[in-house]
């Protein structure tokens, strides 16, 4: 039978639904197990599964858009597709062969999560079972590596969703920042049973970003530390070496690339699965999350060793699920690693499990019925098309309304008669605001993060500093070379969130010089911007704790903050005006040059 009757039964009564369906029964010994001849088999096979970055995502379904998710690439997510690949799976190999795991980022990222976090709290007393917690128990996990966007909510949402849960939230670099001492589970283990012969005991290590420490430094800050990724596996492989396992997986919340998005804030790399693969002897295998991108199988040979670790990781959103092989071979008196081997199957190639649907569909509608009330009416489309290379109206509503919010908390303030400006950044490039009817799904679209509001003091030199760096965005083009709006942005690499506009100063940006060379005409009021003037910038939180590495802006005053949402700021403010017109928010504060001609 296909899925896990796990203990969550007695969890989910409440809700008056069963958990799903008994486990599999057991599989015939695979031909691994069998020996070549009389006697015990000295071979054994075995598969780890792996997901990451589910992000909240159940069903194909865009919330945004009020349909089935597609993609130009034709690719299905959701966690009910995976349920579909893993029973095939267990089918294949044998339940008791199999283990599932995840890397994490798992209760933020859709309106989904958001509903279950904010509007009808898993926090509450008598609140409701997390949906992913349903179809992850259902699904039977067997241990999620914590990401950093489990943090997003405050450490009581995430302790409430972890005692929800059937499988242990690991973490073996998430510690106490008095005691040190881990404060989520550091590893999971697991025993396979081999028919005459000793059994394999797999240890499964988890590593979360240290990056929580900047991003959601309001809720951590004081109560939990984050060390690198490589310090703490270097710690903790030796002692489930020492503990009998026979194999060691680490699930990472970290990418392969080895780089950092936070410049040099902390001396710990974001990326480093790959380095802790290189570094760190023992690990024969492991999962990679955070970085959104698909790597069947990457091999990185240790540096102690010279053994080859195998690294995959599966697409975001469940849109893949990573299966690692592996061969064992017993000899001498133990198992040994033979050999590894690293796929992906993949979401599109199955349909939603109908288990799943049954269990979640009564919270999937409800969430639906919410991103779709209505809030106020457009007298004009609004639509991000073309907003990371113009000054676009429907990003001038972020920032009104982060001006608006910042000047009502400052009232009464020694602060309030400083000028108030406001960053905001080209999330998306398919978001639009249809002329009409507005509703939370629209406006949804437009904030796709679930970023909270800060309150920064800045200079006038410290301002044109910031605004040089996110000019970097810009591909240098040459006056008179012919401009092509696909190849203009992202220099470097860096996505669309890096990139800010800054409301309240007008400016332009001269693409045919250097980076650091190309802010002109910078002016506030009218005037050239004086280099020593103070400032109130409103700023999300992500780039206030200094995500995206903008300078001075992490070390600058902080002179408020909140812990509601960009995004309800922006519902309020369109549903106590009624009425969504651009005379009302839009202003065009800066353009593309080059060498002073307009680009556009």
């Amino acid at each position: 039978m296909p899925l896990n009757r796990r203990k969550f039964l007695k969890k989910s009564a409440a809700t008056g639904a069963g958990v799903a369906v008994a486990g599999a029964a057991a599989a015939p010994a695979t031909a691994a197990e069998t020996a070549k001849g009389p006697g015990p088999a000295k071979r054994y096979s075995f598969t780890v599964m792996g997901t990451t970055d589910l992000h909240g995502n159940i069903f194909n379904w865009d919330y945004f858009k009020d349909t089935e998710y597609t993609d130009a690439k034709g690719n299905a997510k959701g966690l009910a597709r995976i349920a579909t690949l893993v029973e095939q799976v267990r089918e294949e190999k044998g339940r008791r062969n199999t283990l599932l795991l995840d890397a994490g980022d798992t209760i933020q990222g859709t309106p989904l999560t958001y509903y279950y976090a904010k509007v009808d709290p898993i926090t509450a007393e008598g609140g409701p079972v997390h949906p992913m917690a349903q179809a992850m128990n259902a699904i039977g996990y067997d241990a999620v590596a914590l990401g950093n966007h489990e943090f997003n909510y405050g450490i009581e949402t995430l302790r409430a969703f972890e005692e929800q849960c059937d499988f242990p939230l690991l973490g073996a670099n998430a510690v106490d920042a008095k005691t040190l001492r881990p404060a989520f589970p550091p590893y999971f283990m697991k025993t396979f049973k081999v028919p005459g012969l000793p059994p394999v005991k797999v240890a499964v290590l988890g590593l979360t970003n240290p990056g929580i420490a900047i991003w959601d430094k309001a809720y951590v800050q004081g109560k939990l530390a984050f060390p690198g990724l490589v310090e703490q596996a270097a710690k903790w492989v030796p002692k489930l070496r020492s503990m009998g396992a026979d194999v060691v997986v680490v699930s990472a919340h970290s990418g392969s690339s080895g780089t950092s998005s936070w410049g040099d804030q902390l001396p710990y790399v974001e990326n480093a699965a790959a380095d802790v693969a290189r570094q760190v002897p023992g690990i024969d295998a492991i999962l990679v999350g955070h970085a959104h991108v698909e790597i069947e199988e990457l091999l990185v040979t240790n540096e102690k060793t010279g053994r080859t670790v195998v690294l995959s990781e599966p697409l975001c959103y469940a849109e893949r699920l990573t299966l690692f092989d592996f061969e064992l071979v017993f000899r001498k008196g133990r198992w040994h690693v033979e050999s590894v081997r690293a796929s992906l199957r993949n979401s599109n190639t199955v349909e939603d499990h109908p288990y799943i649907g049954r269990l979640l569909d009564d919270e999937h509608a409800k969430v639906v019925a919410y991103v779709n009330q209505v809030v106020g009416t457009a007298t004009e489309t609004l639509t991000t098309v073309d907003a990371r290379y113009r000054d676009a109206p429907i990003i001038d509503l972020i920032t009104k309304v982060q001006e608006d919010v910042v000047r009502a908390a400052l009232a009464g303030t020694e602060h309030a008669a400083l000028p108030v400006l406001a960053q905001a950044s080209p999330f998306s490039r398919t978001s639009e605001i249809p002329a009409g009817d507005v509703t939370i799904r629209d406006l949804s679209g437009l904030y796709v993060y679930d970023n909270t509001l800060v309150a920064k003091l800045m200079t006038g030199a410290q301002l044109r500093a910031y605004l040089e760096y996110s000019a970097e965005y810009f591909v240098r083009t040459a006056a008179g070379a012919p401009v092509d709006v696909d190849k203009l942005t992202n220099a470097g690499g860096r996505p669309d969130y890096n990139y800010d506009y800054v409301s309240g100063l007008t400016y332009d940006i001269d693409i045919a010089q250097p980076a650091g060379s190309r802010i002109r005409n910078l002016r506030h009021g009218g005037a050239p911007l004086d280099d020593a003037q103070r400032f109130v910038l409103a700023v999300n939180n992500y780039r206030a704790n200094g995500g995206g590495a903008f300078p001075h802006v992490a070390s600058a005053p902080e002179l408020w903050a909140e812990s509601t949402e960009i995004r309800t700021r922006i519902a309020e403010w369109v549903t106590a005006k009624g009425v969504l017109d651009p005379k009302d928010f839009a202003s065009e504060d800066w353009k593309l040059t080059r060498d002073g001609t307009p680009v556009f």
